[in-house]
């Protein structure tokens, strides 16, 4: 079979019309109806619980919607519209899909310590399993026993083992709680609707199968590691599956130009003249999660340096890429200083040849209506990156329009 053949900016506009950024913002008042129309674009939203600029969770819709209530994805998990399991690392997924991580939950995971734990406490997760029975929802430190001070984030004692395999096996599910974060467990026939229960289990070949036509449909167009990644699917079973997606006319093989993978484009995939985007994106946003796929798609290198210690870092803490047009363009190091009421573009930085003017006066509208909605009183750009000069001229001059 003879690959199609695909320019690198179609592959751009495709990739970004799948994820929705060729669709209109909202002009007014954003609702729920916005969110379904998020979701059934991007599938499902990483979660991240760094909080120093807004949790992450709610960049992907920022970037799609502009400003919306922080209550859109609160409300979609208590009603029922999406549930959190561990499917892009940890995430929100849409409900409609819930039958298709079924498999995922009736496997073993391989984690040493929840081998460790059954063998020095074989029943201390019943025990558990009991208590949330009888006793009603917990959080993690509800149920604590650490005696010692706590050290790294995957410093767990037994208590979150076992309520961390709990959840992975699909016996408890999780919520979140409002003031911080935490996750918290109850068992999964009191969090998930019963009508979704009941539905037929899927084999597990067939649920593989439509996970990389949801990840192709996703992303648009992409190579077979791209379609796995989106799930975090195992490459080797997911192979004679990407083949009947493709024999059944699901899939068309592509070449696109500078790739040295064939890729994958779904029948349903639009080819948009053009992207007319300016959005800053989440660090788990599904455009850039896969960093050799944003390096492929967009020449853009990228690596969160949230883990990197301050004087060895490069950009920043919290640094966002700029999607502009159908271009990642560059990147802002961002906080949300909410003692001062300040939104604060830590630094500010671009890709070689892209323009700073056109660029700064279409990013100040953005950040001012970031600010806005996460109720800071201005926009600070911090002398620092070679966008800086110019974003903070063009942020000062829209804000005395």
């Amino acid at each position: 079979m003879v690959a199609e053949k695909v320019s690198l900016a179609a592959a751009r506009r495709i990739s970004l019309a799948a994820q929705g950024f060729a669709d209109p913002r909202p002009k007014g008042r954003v609702d729920r109806r916005h969110f379904r129309r998020v979701l059934d674009r991007i599938g499902l939203i990483q979660i991240d619980s760094v909080n120093v600029l807004v949790r992450s969770q709610e960049l992907p819709l920022f970037a799609r919607l502009g400003p919306h209530p922080h209550s859109l994805i609160p409300d979609a998990t208590r009603t029922g519209e999406v549930f959190e399991y561990w499917v892009h690392e940890a995430s929100h997924v849409d409900m409609a899909h819930y039958q298709l991580h079924r498999w995922r939950m009736a496997s073993e995971h391989k984690w040493s310590r929840y081998f460790t734990l059954t063998e020095r406490r074989p029943d201390y997760i019943e025990e558990v399993y009991r208590r949330i029975e009888v006793d009603g929802p917990v959080a993690s430190g509800d149920l604590s026993e650490r005696v010692t001070k706590k050290g790294t984030w995957w410093d767990w004692d037994d208590a979150k083992v076992a309520l961390e395999h709990l959840f992975w096996k699909g016996r408890v599910t999780v919520t979140r709680r409002a003031g911080d974060f935490a996750r918290i467990y109850d068992l999964t026939e009191r969090v998930i609707p019963a009508e979704v229960l009941a539905r037929p289990e899927v084999p597990v070949r067939e649920a593989r199968k439509q996970l990389l036509e949801l990840a192709a449909r996703h992303h648009g167009i992409g190579t077979f590691t791209d379609l796995t990644d989106y799930h975090r699917q195992s490459n080797a079973p997911c192979k004679p599956l990407v083949a009947e997606l493709v024999e059944e006319g699901v899939l068309r093989v592509m070449q696109v130009e500078g790739w040295t993978k064939p890729a994958y484009i779904h029948r349903d995939a639009r080819l948009p003249r053009q992207i007319r985007a300016c959005a800053l994106l989440s660090p788990f946003d599904p455009v850039v999660w896969n960093r050799d796929r944003a390096n492929r798609l967009f020449g853009f290198h990228y690596r969160i340096e949230i883990y990197t210690p301050q004087p060895k870092r490069i950009y920043g803490y919290y640094v966002l890429p700029i999607l502009w047009g159908d271009s990642v363009v560059g990147r802002l190091d961002m906080k949300a200083d909410r003692q001062r009421g300040a939104l604060l573009v830590q630094g500010s930085f671009t890709e070689p040849g892209v323009p700073a003017g056109p660029l700064a006066e279409d990013l100040a509208p953005e950040l001012h209506a970031m600010a806005g909605w996460l109720e800071l009183g201005e926009v600070e750009v911090v002398q620092r990156g070679d966008l800086a000069s110019t974003l903070r001229d063009a942020v000062g001059s829209y804000a005395r329009r």
